[in-house]
């Protein structure tokens, strides 16, 4: 297996500054969101929504414009892509599909406990609660699930349990009277009322349950944009052009098909107004950062944890290796890190514990595999990966490179599909070059550079077997 993580971690000394690491202890917030693809941030180039405040974070801090996650082996993306975060492992060598995050796998917050961290969660833990109890000293209004079901309260009365300090979690959820992302702001800020100057530095983890469906938006955002005026993307299709082995998974079945495009924007104005009703508590968050003089000692990290199509390629959710699911929202501000800058290099979710862990002057735990950011965030030219890998059951794989290539392959009912995408001229995946033979060469290259990188991922799948995958 060729080096994952050859990536030298540069000292931290004038980089970082005095704040982190020498005068003070630097404190570290994670806001995680769910479902919220990597296009829509007004900042970072989607005119239509608003997001004054992740443009707040963009202005302030660093974003990666090419962070991926790495797919899943079900349906549940947010559970491998959560696990990747926590552990700073790969998808293959999560335990099998990500859902447990065993004892030997070191989790971030675990691991701050040991250099003097009290550790707090707020939200959504998608994983097993006896690694959520070892990671977490603390926390409040936490969710083990994966959505707010409708029949079950929704977004609109989240069901919820309080911290159990024994790590059992036995007692039954109850439901609460505020709306999902505003209850979860509402914690955090009394969170950091909480710290004083004797306090020790926190690791506070606030995983939002939005904008995952269902896509209903507070009031006050409902009706924020016009589903009549809201563009549709242009990979939008009524339906998908084949079966890509999922397509009756429950996003998938929240319409039928084929779609109008009435439906797919309103669909869009719904998850637009959800997302901006998420940034209006993420920016009451970052005022009490300000109100608590803790911005100046607090590094902040902003990410989503897979995307979605919402209407793209005929699809509505995540279930599938296009951009629009892989590629997510990615930004880290800091006291003492660049202001407004971007980093193009191909990222993973999986690189924000080294990053974190580098940022505070930290060797890694051994169980960590991922590469810190860090270097990137001083020389935003350095070259990174030249390849991502992506997998989706055993019915989808794909790569993509730096020079923007992407190639995916689906394996469903003994049918085999390939899909090859010039993204420097087809960003939205609309045009298929795979059957074109002026390109045969650069589709060949691809498939022998997926072969290699499902080798160095540790992925047992072998595609060059005709049945390759097991069929839905």
């Amino acid at each position: 297996m060729r080096c994952l993580s050859g990536i030298v971690i540069f000292g931290l000394g004038s980089f970082i500054g005095p704040v982190f690491g020498q005068q003070k202890p630097v404190n570290v917030v994670v806001l995680y969101s769910d479902d919220q693809r990597y296009n829509t941030i007004h900042a970072l180039g989607n005119n239509v929504i608003q997001t004054p405040n992740l443009d707040r974070l963009v202005k302030q801090g660093v974003a990666f414009t090419r962070a991926q996650t790495m797919g899943g082996m079900h349906g549940a993306l947010c559970v491998p892509s959560r696990a990747m975060l926590h552990t700073g492992r790969y998808l293959n060598d999560l335990q099998k599909t990500g859902d447990v995050i065993p004892a030997e796998h070191t989790t971030l917050p675990e691991y701050l406990q040991t250099k003097g961290y009290q550790t707090y969660a707020i939200g959504k833990w998608h994983n097993d609660k006896a690694s959520f109890a070892r990671s977490y000293t603390g926390g409040a209004a936490l969710y083990f699930g994966g959505m707010h079901f409708p029949k079950d309260g929704g977004q609109e009365h989240p069901q919820y349990v309080d911290f159990d300090p024994s790590g059992q979690y036995t007692k039954a959820n109850q439901n609460a009277s505020t709306y999902s992302s505003e209850l979860y702001a509402n914690e955090a800020i009394k969170f950091l009322k909480q710290q004083t100057p004797t306090s020790k530095p926190f690791y506070c983890y606030v995983a939002f349950t939005s904008p995952h469906d269902p896509r209903t938006p507070t009031e006050k955002y409902r009706n924020l944009y016009s589903k009549e005026q809201i563009p549709l993307p242009a990979n939008f299709l009524p339906q998908h052009p084949f079966d890509n082995g999922d397509l009756s998974v429950r996003d998938e079945k929240l319409l039928p098909r084929p779609l109008s495009e009435a439906q797919a924007k309103e669909e869009l104005a719904l998850y637009y107004g959800m997302i901006s009703e998420l940034d209006a508590q993420i920016g009451r968050i970052l005022d009490e950062l300000d109100k608590q003089g803790l911005t100046q000692n607090t590094l902040i990290v902003f990410a989503g944890d897979n995307g979605l199509a919402v209407g793209s390629h005929g699809l509505l959710g995540k279930q599938n290796v296009y951009e629009h699911s892989m590629r997510v929202p990615l930004i880290i501000s800091g006291p003492t890190l660049p202001k407004n800058q971007r980093v193009d290099a191909l990222t993973y979710l999986a690189d924000i514990f080294p990053t974190v862990t580098s940022v505070l002057g930290f060797p890694n735990p051994p169980t960590v595999e991922s590469q810190s950011l860090l270097p990137f965030i001083k020389n935003p030219k350095k070259p990174g990966r030249q390849q991502v890998y992506y997998a989706y059951r055993d019915l989808q794989r794909a790569v993509r490179t730096a020079d923007n290539w992407k190639l995916i392959k689906y394996n469903v009912n003994q049918q085999q599909t390939t899909q090859l995408f010039n993204l420097n001229n087809d960003p939205y995946e609309t045009k298929n070059l795979a059957d074109n033979s002026a390109f045969g060469q650069k589709k060949q290259q691809l498939e022998a550079l997926l072969i290699s990188e499902m080798k160095t991922y540790h992925d047992a799948l072998d595609i060059t077997k005709p049945n390759w995958g097991k069929q839905p």
